[in-house]
C-alpha cells in the first residue's frame, strides 16, 4: 500500500516538471535520472544479495541462499536454489524477491570482482530491461 502511495507521489512529482510535459511516467523518470520505486527496489535488494554472497565465501557461515553453479546453467552460471512454497506464503521475503532477479543477470554482472564493478554492471544490465 505504501509503496502505491510513493509511486503516486512520483508520478506526480515529475508532471510538475513543464519541459518533460506529454512523456510517460517511464519517459519523464530517464532524463531526471530517477527510477521506479519497483526498479529501485530491486536494485538495492541485489546489491545487498551480492554483499552477502561475497561475505559468505570469504567467512563462511550460515547459507541463507542454496547456490548452484555448474557450467550446465544457462545464463549467469550461479544460480540460487528456491525451495517449493504455497501459493501467497513467503513470495515477497528478501530471499525470495532477490532470487528470482539474481538468476536473470548476465554472467559479467554476477562474476563482478568488487561492489562497484558489480553497481556499474548491474546498472547497465537493469537500463536493458
Amino acid at each position: 500500500m505504501d509503496v502505491k502511495v510513493l509511486e503516486h507521489v512520483q508520478r506526480r512529482a515529475t508532471k510538475l516538471v513543464k519541459e518533460l510535459e506529454g512523456m510517460s511516467y517511464e519517459e519523464r523518470l530517464r532524463p531526471l535520472g530517477l527510477s521506479s520505486l519497483e526498479k529501485g527496489r530491486m536494485r538495492d535488494d541485489l546489491i545487498a544479495l551480492y554483499s552477502f554472497l561475497r561475505r559468505e565465501r570469504e567467512v563462511g557461515g550460515a547459507d541463507l541462499f542454496s547456490l548452484v553453479s555448474s557450467d550446465r546453467t544457462h545464463g549467469n552460471g550461479s544460480k540460487l536454489c528456491q525451495g517449493t512454497l504455497r501459493p501467497g506464503i513467503r513470495k515477497h521475503f528478501f530471499t525470495e524477491r532477490a532470487a528470482n532477479h539474481w538468476n536473470r543477470l548476465p554472467r559479467e554482472v554476477v562474476n563482478a570482482p568488487s561492489l562497484s564493478v558489480f553497481k556499474r554492471h548491474l546498472d547497465n544490465a537493469l537500463n536493458m530491461l
